[in-house]
């Protein structure tokens, strides 16, 4: 993982202008290394006023916003919301009328199971101009870093990205013939609580209990962990390794690939007591709102 000790100021060339008084950018902040974050997120991350930001975004990138930026956390866990999504709509509008330049830090991808569409939505209806910028979602950014491809020519020629939790908690209604074909990799976002089901489900729609399926929590950040599994003893994985969100379940043949892959890949993070101490001050939980 990348630390910054001291703010490294861009030119705003690297953005089509600079962020407006009354302006929201909705932005993607990666999977969780700050050194996936890219370069026009930095920029508008140094140039914000207020930050809006999610339970996923990491302490290191928060300490590269202007220390005078003011932070609301809107962080959301199942059942267990800072704000609901409407307060969060709400503020955004709020702090743009008050003619802030705003940034809504999102972790991964913000049009990726982000709710960035929700809260453009919600910006067009008041009349507030925002700009949006993607972010390495956390499907590509966690399976690079537990070792494997989601594609691979031998193994998976497409990929799927699926949210295994539903609205409401409403049950999950998708289209598993589609998902349970060879050649394939499927990826559930917030899959955890419905694992059951995903098992259930795959196999009674033909995929076989031997199928590879990884399990990555905190990808790409300094308490990364994964492990290989299968689908038939899935959910008996999770149970015993007590695996807890953020984490997502990879499933297809391309999996394997992390056996060979893995071990040879230099290494990309610190150890955590490394990354910790680079920015105390900002630790989860001790964000100043």
């Amino acid at each position: 993982m990348t630390a910054f000790r001291k703010t490294q100021h861009l030119s705003f060339d690297l953005d089509e202008a600079p962020l407006g008084r009354g302006e929201v950018a909705i932005v993607g902040a990666g999977p969780g290394d700050p050194g996936l974050l890219t370069l026009r997120a930095l920029s508008l991350l140094q140039q914000a006023d207020c930050l809006v930001f999610d339970r996923l975004v990491s302490a290191e990138i928060l300490a590269m916003a202007r220390p005078e930026a003011r932070r609301f956390y809107v962080g959301k866990a199942s059942r267990c919301h800072a704000l609901t999504q409407e307060e969060t709509n709400a503020l955004l509008v709020r702090l743009a009328g008050e003619g802030e330049r705003v940034l809504r830090l999102k972790g991964g991808d913000p049009y990726i199971f982000g709710r960035g569409g929700e809260e453009a939505e919600a910006l067009i209806e008041h009349g507030i101009g925002f700009r949006v910028v993607p972010g390495i979602t956390s499907a590509s950014g966690c399976s690079s870093y537990a070792g494997f491809p989601l594609t691979h020519r031998d193994y998976a020629q497409s990929v799927t990205f699926v949210t295994g939790h539903c609205k409401g908690d409403r049950e999950l209604d998708l289209n598993w013939a589609a998902l349970a074909v060879p050649h394939h990799t499927t990826v559930f976002y917030m899959g955890l609580a419905n694992a059951a089901m995903i098992r259930r489900e795959l196999q009674r729609h033909g995929m076989p209990a031997a199928t590879p399926v990884a399990l990555v929590e905190r990808g790409t950040t300094p308490e990364q962990r994964h492990v290989l599994a299968t689908l038939g003893d899935l959910v008996e994985v999770i149970e015993r390794e007590a695996f807890r969100p953020p984490t997502l379940i990879v499933v297809g043949e391309v999996v394997r690939l992390a056996d060979a892959l893995a071990p040879s890949m230099t290494r990309l993070a610190r150890e955590p007591d490394a990354a910790l101490a680079a920015a105390p001050h900002l630790m989860p939980g001790r964000v100043a709102l």
